[in-house]
Order: C-alpha cells, then structure tokens, then sequence
C-alpha cells in the first residue's frame, strides 16, 4: 500500500487542528457556566468571620476593670454631685457639694493653705470630699467586690457609719505635688495625713501647729474610730 503524497495529507491536518481547539473552547466555556469550584477565586482573604467564629474575646473595658485604691470620681448609678461625687479639676475654692459640705474649720484650713501654696505653683485638686452615706456605702461595696472580703476592704474604705468623709471631717488631694506638699507644710494649718497607705486623705488637727502631726496609722483598719 502506497502512502499518498505530501500535498494529499495537508488538507486533512488544517481539518483536524481547528477543530481541536473549537473543541476546547467549548468544553471551557461548558465549565465556566457549571460554576465549576476549582475557577472560583479564593474567598478566604476577603470573607469576614461569621459572628462568634473569631477564637478571640474583645479584652476587658475601661468599665471593666477593678477600681484602683485612690479616691473615684465618676458617678454611680443614681449618685451625682448632690452626694459627694466631684467632677474633674475641683479645688478647695469651689463650692460643689463635696467641697461646701466640710467642717468649716477644716475648708478654712485648706483654703489657707491652698492660697499659700499657690505660690508655689502648686494647686490642691479635690478628688473626694464630703460624701454622702448612701455615696459611702457603694464605695465600701465595690471595695468589697474588689478585695473580696469586709475585712480587706476595711483597710481602704470606711463604713457609712464610721468614715470621716461623710461627716466632712476629710479630704483627699491630689495631684501628688499637692498632697507632698501638704505633708511637708499642712502641720502649720493643722492639716495632717492619717493613714501611711493613704498620702492623699488629710484631716484636720488643730494642735499640729504647736505638737505637730500625730502618728500614722498602717491603715484605717489601725485607728480606733473604725472599730465603733
């Protein structure tokens, strides 16, 4: 049997490549439409988690956290001004309940002292004042919730029965600069610091001018008029 030439066979090859390649653009086009998975693009760089589906927790609040030992300023609950709470940047000038409801002899003090101080460039910011018995008590509840017992919390806050702060018998200062420098100079106005754990809480000694500042107490869970 004999092959045939050359030029016999070149038809049947341009025949059979055009139709190979129809062939597959075909069968492409067949899949495309199919939805086929393997020519869908990746979703996972783009797609956002379901909700619950992050292993992650969103950390705690500010709201959250425990509160710290120093005096607190923002309002609790139904608790406003009219019980204690002191907005921010009170001094011993102003007249807002925590301020205006001390012991006369005491405010009179600070305000001396405050004047002098001033001098010095230093002012007495308020941070808790005169509280009311119903301020007190939520104050002592929390620092049970914070310490986990009545007789830990003693040690930072006082009952409604027995703190100075609602008879208006104490004050705590800040900032710091303020509350070192009425260590330092206070005992000439009878100011005095009680508590070694609380440099801020100062309370009214009219001998202290004369004998100086008694001694201070570890805390307040140490001084006699908690233990009435």
């Amino acid at each position: 049997m004999t092959r045939p030439p050359p030029s016999a066979r070149t038809p049947t090859l341009r025949f059979r490549k055009p139709l190979v390649v129809g062939l597959v653009a075909v069968l492409a086009a067949i899949v495309v439409a199919l939805g086929h998975p393997l020519l869908k693009p990746s979703s996972d760089s783009t797609a956002t988690p379901g909700q619950g589906s992050s292993p992650f927790l969103p950390g705690p609040s500010l709201s959250d956290r425990p509160p710290s030992h120093a005096p607190h300023r923002e309002s609790r609950g139904a608790l406003d001004e009219a019980d204690g709470v002191v907005p921010d940047g009170v001094t011993v000038l102003d007249d807002v309940p925590a301020v205006a409801n001390l012991d006369a002899e005491l405010l009179d003090a600070l305000r001396r002292a405050a004047r002098n101080a001033a001098d010095d460039g230093v002012t007495f910011t308020v941070n808790s004042g005169w509280r009311s018995a119903a301020y007190q008590k939520e104050l002592f509840r929390r620092a049970v919730a914070q310490h986990g017992s009545e007789a830990e919390a003693a040690r930072w806050v006082a009952t409604a029965t027995t703190s100075p702060h609602v008879s208006g018998d104490a004050v705590d200062i800040g900032p710091d600069r303020a509350a070192d420098w009425l260590s330092e100079h206070g005992a000439a106005y009878g100011l005095c610091r009680i508590y070694r754990n609380e440099p801020w809480h100062f309370e009214l000694r009219t001998d202290a001018a004369d004998r100086g500042c008694p001694r201070r107490y570890a805390d307040p869970t140490q001084d006699p008029r908690m233990r009435q």
